[in-house]
């Protein structure tokens, strides 16, 4: 049986790589530049695995799930990977995977 840790203790440290979440952001190309991202996070607008952030030095990882307000819509997106550089749009797509529920389609 695990022994448990302290309340003040430092949580162990994760084998996942992990990638600040505002850096993130900009290597997905969901902002224009690093403080935008920042500035979005900051202002509570993004949601960690269903928690609200509001540092944009969060770590994150493949397979934490973010959802954040873009372009007239709401994205859920589910990281896959975190990125080396902010490279065309085809690698940044490469970085996540939609799985924001489909919406009904209206009747003509």
């Amino acid at each position: 049986m695990p022994e448990s840790l302290p309340p003040d203790a430092p949580a162990p440290p994760s084998d996942r790589p992990q990638i600040r979440l505002d850096k993130w952001l900009w290597q997905a190309r969901f902002a224009r530049s690093r403080s935008l991202a920042a500035a979005m996070v900051a202002a509570g607008a993004v949601r960690l695995n269903g928690a609200p952030v509001a540092k944009p030095a969060r770590p994150v990882g493949p397979g934490d799930v973010l959802t954040f307000a873009h372009g007239g819509g709401i994205c859920v997106l589910r990281i896959l990977a975190c990125g080396a550089r902010r490279g065309p749009a085809p690698e940044a797509r490469a970085l996540y995977e939609d799985i924001a529920p489909a919406l009904p389609q209206e009747d003509a």
